[in-house]
């Protein structure tokens, strides 16, 4: 893979943030992932890795399926992370697009 590496790191502040998220928004259901999910989108551009890691959606792709299927404009930009292991991964960056 050519793509640049981006560091897996996500900044203290981001992660204190997806925290407060995490506080807000109980539990371990559908909907309350997706629940998570839209309120850091709000706020900025979450990884697939982050969303797994800070705020508890077990499976970031089907959440970011299921906000797009409820109206909300979302679109994938992808990246190569390099893990804490070292080793390369492609992982989604989702972002909250404006709606015309």
């Amino acid at each position: 893979m050519n793509s640049p590496v981006h560091p897996l790191r996500t900044p203290s502040a981001k992660r204190a943030a997806l925290a407060a998220i995490r506080r807000a928004h109980p539990g371990t259901t559908c909907i309350v992932q997706c629940d998570r999910l839209k309120a850091a989108l709000a706020q900025f551009a979450i990884t697939t890795y982050e969303a797994m890691r800070h705020l508890d959606v077990y499976d970031p792709r089907a959440r970011v399926m299921q906000l797009r299927d409820d109206g909300v404009a979302i679109d994938t930009h992808w990246r190569i992370v390099e893990t804490e292991s070292g080793d390369r991964h492609r992982v989604g960056l989702y972002v909250k697009t404006c709606e015309a």
